[in-house]
């Protein structure tokens, strides 16, 4: 049977026609079954296919835009005719004009346009079949060229690019994009120590008044830094929920099952519901605490006492020895050169992650006997890093741990079992229909209310500093 037999004839049940759709590359022919197709005929489940569908003849239609794009901004930047015109300033403003963009945002398209198809037509193909969205064509090749302006070789790109559309499969475009940002540091550490090099010395902080009694504060600073505020800001606003509540387990505790996690939270806003700031209020408030208590201080203590070190940073035993210059990474950033990590390291505590070597994903912390609660939360911290719902990457440290079977069910606490879901994906999984199975290894399988399955790969700890494989 033809293709259009498939998906035409009056025999074949519509929903079955969607899911076959799903299956087929960008065309013509597919985009125009599709739109023969009413979507809110279609069930719940139909209709995700249908919108699955589609996109992928969006990104078939992505790949047209760009090679239009270049049919009238050309392959190469177009050299000024004179000293009063800018590279591509006519072919900027044709593309602005016909597409009511502002000429930056043109250039920008076009740039995109010419790194997908002077450096990425492995990238160019996939996004013509479908395989990857827009969004994840856009970031690679804005990666791409930000690397190569940075002086990353053309020569490393094929392997790069194969890596990040393997990672495409099961991961957002903004996961895709900071998982280039590691392999660029990791095939081309030196470039990174540079560049860092150069950054650090443009560190500054500035001020800028606004209207209404306001002004606007910028800093501009080394990774580990700006890890540093913020974390203080964050502990500055959990210590005053700790001084204001009496609720929650005591110190040195954790709490384990979900049930008694939601009624404990409840109560916990129904004291602190005369708050009424939101948490970005919260952050500007606690930085503006943390500064006026130590003006108000007189303590010397703080002027000669050193900086804690209380940001995790993930760096293999022979770049902390000086023997290899893999990168680190930083937890909430990414990857750092391998001299800042030994900086790091020097007035750190070490703690020893074992991970499998095909992988990297952890499997230990180094210790075999009976692991207590908050040895375990450490080990979930270090091996989730984020939330484990698909996309979601709100940092685990702020998260809830969640059973994946519950405990009243007679789930483990165990880390096959336990892992960290945000609040808003833990009250989803609990109320919300979604079901989450946990693996060994640390990935796991979510299954929507429509059935739909989703696959969220293991995270690596080392994947900066792992071997190239």
């Amino acid at each position: 049977m033809s293709l259009t037999e498939i998906v035409s004839t009056a025999s074949t049940p519509v929903e079955a026609r969607v899911a076959y759709l799903q299956t087929r590359p960008g065309s013509y022919e597919n985009l125009g079954h599709l739109l023969e197709i009413e979507p809110r005929t279609l069930s719940s489940s139909g209709r995700i296919d249908y919108l699955a569908a589609l996109e992928k003849q969006y990104s078939w239609l992505y790949s047209l835009i760009q090679e239009a794009t270049l049919a009238i901004a050309g392959s190469e930047p177009n050299e000024a005719s004179n000293m009063w015109e800018g590279v591509d300033e006519a072919e900027r403003e044709d593309v602005a004009t016909a597409l009511k963009l502002s000429p930056n945002t043109a250039q920008m398209r076009i740039d995109v346009a010419r790194t997908l198809t002077n450096h990425l037509p492995a990238t160019c193909e996939a996004l013509s079949n479908g395989d990857i969205s827009s969004s994840h064509a856009t970031l690679i090749a804005r990666e791409t060229a930000d690397a190569l302006e940075r002086g990353v070789s053309p020569d490393i790109l094929p392997l790069i690019e194969s890596k990040a559309l393997a990672h495409s499969e099961f991961h957002t475009a903004a996961q895709v994009s900071k998982k280039l940002k590691t392999l660029f540091a990791q095939y081309a550490p030196e470039v990174l120590e540079e560049r860092h090099e150069i950054a650090r010395d443009s560190r500054t902080v500035s001020i800028y008044p606004e209207s209404d009694g306001m002004s606007t504060l910028i800093a501009l600073l080394p990774s580990e830094d700006a890890q540093t505020v913020y974390l203080a800001i964050n502990a500055r606003i959990e210590l005053e929920r700790a001084l204001c509540s009496s609720f929650g387990p005591a110190d040195g505790e954790k709490e384990f099952s979900d049930a008694e996690t939601d009624k404990s939270n409840d109560k916990n806003l129904d004291k602190n519901a005369m708050d009424p700031r939101n948490i970005d209020m919260k952050r500007a408030d606690a930085l503006t605490a943390i500064a006026s208590e130590f003006l108000s201080s007189n303590s010397k203590k703080i002027e000669n006492a050193k900086r804690p070190i209380s940001i995790n940073v993930t760096v293999d035993l022979p770049t902390l020895l000086g023997l290899a210059e893999n990168p680190a990474e930083l937890e909430g950033h990414g990857p750092i050169p391998a001299s800042l990590a030994r900086k790091l390291a020097a007035d750190g505590k070490w703690r020893k992650f074992v991970t499998d070597p095909l992988t990297g994903n952890l499997l230990d912390m180094g210790r075999s006997h009976y692991l207590p609660s908050q040895y375990l939360v450490d080990f979930l911290t270090a091996r989730d890093r984020t939330c484990r719902f698909p996309g979601c990457s709100y940092p685990a440290r702020l998260s809830d741990i969640d059973h994946a079977k519950s405990w009243e069910e007679g789930g483990h606490t165990n880390p096959e079992n336990l892992g960290f879901l945000c609040r808003r994906h833990h009250r989803l999984k609990t109320h919300g229909g979604w079901r989450l199975q946990s693996h060994v290894d640390g990935s796991c399988t979510w299954t929507s209310p429509q059935g739909k399955e989703l696959f969220v790969p293991a995270r690596p700890v080392d994947q900066s500093a792992a071997a190239k494989l």
